[in-house]
């Protein structure tokens, strides 16, 4: 991209927002190789085109094998906030994450890192999870979590077209690929860790989202929203596209040089890029128990058939209904949680409850400290309803016994 393209960028980018906070995620490829002094002029249109009152946040995803001192001091001085990318330990990030001369690169990547740390940059983990992973779930969570130190994880799929365009067509799939199960395999066991262990300590996107979901609030990443088209993607020319996951003719909006961004973004065809979302989603997914959180994910996953032959299922739906569904019951105590002013993370203290009361003997001390047996107060209902309300089939059961 070059300086004019730029300026022109920043200015209409901020000029077209009515919104108090601004933020600019820059990506690539690698944005690292465009060197220091872009970005470094970019903060500076960037102060020169703010509106009063107006904050300027920038969010910059790397692979982080450039990062140096020199980059680090600029994240922190113009408060960056760092994705970078790594895939788990050593074996399973460098199966595919090599460099153009075929050498791994983790160990940069970790030193990256840990000069992040001691430039006191925040930065996030972004995981794809990909074949190479995929099967080692704990592994890798408790890799970021107690060896990397993150606090903040997001797990991307890696669902890659076969075929010679790189464009989303076709229906199958790179070996490097995830498939629908072993994604919703995986995000369950790291699940099942975290509502457990570090509920409000480890924070993981997606479970934040389903969280927000569970509450009734948008889930605010774009995949699980009804509709999509707010991630556009500019090219280095000024190019715009529907989505970052569209860079492909039919989805091509205009060049911002000729046309205000503005225009481009309140189009009637990316308004129609997407309504589709919607418009387009299957009978299977309309009737499905979970939609209101799935909403049939990403548009670009949905090349496969549901089972009664429509197209336009996604290619992750197996993995994440299973997914949805499992957490349906932890998410909705924690929900209740939050519409009482408690924090989510009592949940952990209340399964380790359940977990109690499940090997207790009936005229033990109840755990839960009310001074009476087990008998007396929660082992009444050996499952534990009291503490966790039971899932929704089971809670009708219930009512009809009762």
């Amino acid at each position: 991209m070059n300086a004019e393209t730029l300026e022109s960028f920043v200015r209409q980018y901020i000029q077209a927002q009515e919104v108090p906070e601004v933020v600019f995620a820059w990506q690539g490829g690698e944005p690292t190789l465009m060197g220091l002094d872009f970005f470094k002029m970019a903060v500076t249109l960037q102060k020169k085109y703010r509106k009063p009152g107006m904050r300027i946040q920038n969010s910059f995803q790397t692979n982080g094998i450039l990062v140096d001192d020199d980059w680090c001091q600029f994240f922190h001085d113009e408060n960056f906030l760092i994705g970078i990318s790594l895939d788990g330990p050593e074996p399973y990030h460098d199966a595919y994450r090599q460099d153009k001369g075929g050498k791994p690169t983790f160990s940069r990547v970790v030193s990256a890192i840990e000069r992040m740390k001691r430039h006191r940059v925040d930065f996030n983990i972004l995981a794809c999870v990909q074949a190479a992973n995929a099967p080692h779930p704990i592994e890798v969570y408790r890799f970021f979590r107690d060896e990397i130190g993150a606090q903040f994880i997001q797990f991307i799929p890696i669902v890659e077209r076969l075929n010679q365009t790189g464009f989303q067509e076709g229906n199958q799939v790179t070996h490097r690929s995830v498939t629908g199960r072993q994604y919703g395999s995986f995000l369950t066991s790291i699940f099942d860790e975290w509502v457990r262990k570090d509920v409000g300590k480890t924070y993981v996107q997606l479970f934040d989202s389903c969280l927000a979901a569970w509450s009734g609030y948008p889930a605010g990443l774009c995949v699980y929203e009804k509709t999509c088209g707010l991630a556009m993607a500019l090219e280095h020319n000024g190019d715009l596209y529907s989505c970052d996951h569209f860079v492909q003719p039919d989805c091509f909006l205009g060049n911002i040089l000729q046309t205000p961004i503005i225009n481009l973004v309140n189009s009637a065809q990316q308004r129609k890029f997407g309504q589709d979302k919607d418009d387009t989603l299957p009978r299977y997914c309309r009737e499905c128990p979970v939609r209101f959180i799935c909403n049939g994910e990403c548009p670009k996953n949905r090349f496969i058939q549901t089972p009664d032959g429509e197209d336009g299922l996604n290619y992750l739906c197996a993995g994440l209904k299973a997914f949805f569904l499992h957490i349906d019951r932890p998410m909705r105590v924690m929900a209740d949680l939050l519409r009482q002013r408690r924090p989510p993370a009592e949940i952990m203290r209340l399964l380790a409850l359940e977990d109690v009361l499940r090997s207790a003997n009936a005229d033990d001390p109840c755990p839960c400290g009310s001074g009476k047996k087990v008998k007396q107060c929660h082992g009444r209902i050996r499952e534990a309803d009291a503490i966790l309300p039971p899932p929704p089939n089971e809670q009708s059961k219930r009512r009809n016994r009762h």
